[in-house]
């Protein structure tokens, strides 16, 4: 069955976090120990209130001015700013001080593009996983990420054409030719309308894996839509195949 994968699917589950109160000496000792870059901070009911990260510990201790500077800082770039949270979120060089907040998440439910997207926005390595009531359940990275683009490109095969063409447009397998190189799906024939030809690279390009879709499909009926029609009609696709 075609894996369209949400965050819950890749991500780890075993976090290595941090306290509010965990001293600098500690998080430098997580951080080299599991060889990561950025901590969550979590709170006694594994909230997660920000991420300390590598930047972090290293910008504390070649600040030429220890004092705290208000105003909330943002995990973006670099998985830290230089702005410091002040007032009595911990001992000073403590998480709590260092972190960056509020912390940027993903729920386990979101889909792997949409944590991409969130990753590159923000120029982040990973991202702490939180279940509906912002608990930490598991972390992000883009190797986890780049890791659905190893899959055998005989299994991107088997996925268009059982879950696409036959799963979804309800065509013979055999009715359009698929071809699969190093990710790249080319789909070559000929269907019945343009909308299912308009579906079938919709939904290709939805397959976890799939690098890239290249439709070179032709149709007997031209039943063209409007942008409008079109847009909705994407989103059917897209939400049919996250059901699978």
């Amino acid at each position: 069955m075609m894996r369209h994968s949400r965050i819950g699917y890749v991500m780890t589950g075993d976090v290595v976090c941090a306290e509010v109160d965990t001293p600098f000496k500690e998080l430098a000792r997580l951080l080299a120990y599991h060889r990561i870059s950025a901590l969550p901070v979590v709170d006694s009911d594994d909230r997660v209130l920000g991420v300390v990260s590598g930047s972090d510990l290293m910008r504390d201790q070649t600040a030429e001015t220890p004092s705290p500077q208000t105003g909330p800082r943002s995990q973006e770039q670099t998985e830290g700013t230089p702005e410091q949270d002040g007032g009595s979120a911990g001992p000073d060089h403590s998480a709590g001080q260092l972190m960056s907040r509020p912390a940027i998440t993903v729920h386990a439910e979101d889909t792997v593009a949409a944590g991409a997207r969130v990753m590159a926005r923000h120029s982040v390595e990973r991202l702490p996983v939180v279940d509906v009531e912002d608990r930490l359940i598991g972390i992000v990275t883009r190797r986890d990420l780049l890791q659905l683009f190893l899959r055998p490109d005989a299994h991107l095969h088997h996925d268009v054409v059982e879950e696409v063409l036959v799963g979804a447009l309800r065509l013979p397998p055999t009715a359009v030719a698929v071809a699969v190189h190093e990710g790249v799906v080319r789909l070559t024939g000929e269907v019945e309308r343009r909308i299912e030809a308009t579906v079938a690279q919709r939904m290709t390009g939805q397959i976890d894996g799939v690098v890239d879709v290249v439709c070179e499909l032709t149709w007997r009926i031209d039943d063209s839509v409007s942008d409008a029609v079109e847009e909705e009609l994407e989103h059917v696709a897209d939400a049919w195949i996250h059901k699978l």
